[in-house]
């Protein structure tokens, strides 16, 4: 029998499977989707600064935690597979055009000095010293002021998909495609089995048993979880994302104008996003919307002759009420663990979250209390990091 099934084949699952593995534990992966349709390969791969300090709440204590660790794992997955996952500090530049938005910028540098993380106050003429591309934006007034955050990093999510999946197959992990969970059966407080769809589809179900299951779903986890009892929001928020080709990269750093930012790449793709939208399941892109996205990017960089729209694509945001993502043990399944909720952190958060719930799968003790994050709790007030925090700046942003 497998010790440990884990059901949902993103960053989340992969990220755990992969640590179980490294601890010599026998791994299944039940993989609803191919990798390019999960909210992980979909995501933009931003990693704003994450620093420890003595009041950062339990969210960030989960990032900086995990900040740390995808720094040795992008050092180990290159090793081990040979895939470089790009991870690195390029630096993030924050714009506003309006005074209301240089406000919340300045209010953005003295939470983040507080925090001990480096950052500068900018002018538009520094932004244009910064970034020559953004020359003839701040000349037609669209930029008033800058914040230069010098330790945001960056990553390439299909790259860091690939190593996990790579590095996880060659730890014994058994990777299942296109397996639909169709029903989870419970007994006496334990899972008994999962049941899949077969592999040709239709009414046929296949069996899976393990000693230990961990459900990693994404935006499907909240509909899964009630069969262990439990009742937890990963309500699915779609972002969309544009891809162009450019002759050659005009940015050094990544670009954030409120929700929408511009991420570039060293191969001369230019990553443009995003959308916060309450779409449900509809995992598809509108042109209505990837026409705003370029717009958008034209709008800071000019016409940029040549470029050629070379993909777009959405992904499904898992989100929680109080904005903090359920880790921990299922509290009326003995058997059970559950990783989800992250929202738009996932990535950032997979290797803490990965490592954590492998402590607590194994009987060992976390380096982080697990407590917040724990699948049965009562969710607390909203906060700046829930759902409903983000659908509402959405909104405003687009009055």
């Amino acid at each position: 029998m497998t010790d440990c099934c884990i059901i949902g084949g993103g960053i989340i699952g992969l990220s755990i499977a992969r640590e179980l593995a490294g601890r010599g534990l026998s791994v299944r992966v039940l993989a609803r989707d191919a990798s390019r349709d999960t909210a992980s390969w979909a995501a933009a791969g931003i990693f704003p600064p994450a620093p420890e300090y003595p009041a950062a709440s339990a969210n960030e204590r989960l990032t900086a935690y995990s900040d740390r660790l995808h720094r040795a794992w992008a050092e180990d997955l290159r090793a081990e597979t040979g895939i470089d996952n790009e991870l690195g500090q390029c630096g993030g530049l924050h714009l506003a055009g309006t005074e209301q938005g240089t406000a919340s910028l300045h209010g953005a540098a003295v939470a983040w000095r507080a925090k001990g993380t480096r950052c500068e106050q900018l002018t538009p003429f520094d932004v244009a010293a910064q970034e020559p591309a953004l020359r003839a934006a701040v000349e037609q007034g669209r930029i008033m002021s800058g914040l230069l955050l010098p330790e945001e990093m960056r990553i390439r999510p299909p790259r860091h998909l690939e190593a996990l999946q790579q590095s996880c197959l060659m730890r014994g992990v058994e990777i299942t495609s296109s397996a639909a969970v169709r029903a989870i059966d419970v007994a006496d407080g334990r899972i008994e089995v999962i049941r899949i769809a077969g592999s040709e589809g239709g009414a046929a179900t296949d069996t899976v048993r393990a000693d230990r299951y961990c459900l990693a779903a994404g935006a499907w986890s909240g509909h899964l979880a009630e069969s262990l009892g439990l009742h937890i929001e990963t309500r699915p928020i779609r972002g969309q994302i544009a891809l162009l080709r450019l002759p050659e990269q005009v940015l050094t750093r990544v670009v954030n104008v409120g929700l929408e930012y511009l991420v570039p790449r060293d191969d001369g793709r230019l990553l443009v996003g995003s959308t916060i939208e309450d779409a449900g399941f509809e995992k598809i892109t509108t042109p209505q919307t990837i026409k705003r996205l370029l717009e958008f990017a034209h709008s800071f960089l000019g016409p940029l002759p040549n470029a050629t729209l070379e993909q777009s694509w959405a992904g499904l945001r898992p989100g929680s009420v109080d904005g903090l993502p359920f880790v921990g043990a299922a509290p009326a399944c003995s058997n059970a663990f559950v990783a989800a909720g992250h929202f738009r952190a996932g990535l950032h958060q997979s290797t803490g979250t990965a490592v954590m719930l492998a402590d607590l799968i194994t009987g060992r003790t976390p380096a982080l209390d697990p407590t917040p994050f724990a699948p049965g709790r009562r969710p607390g007030a909203a906060s700046p990091d829930s759902v409903q925090a983000y659908l509402a700046r959405a909104a405003e942003a687009s009055a």
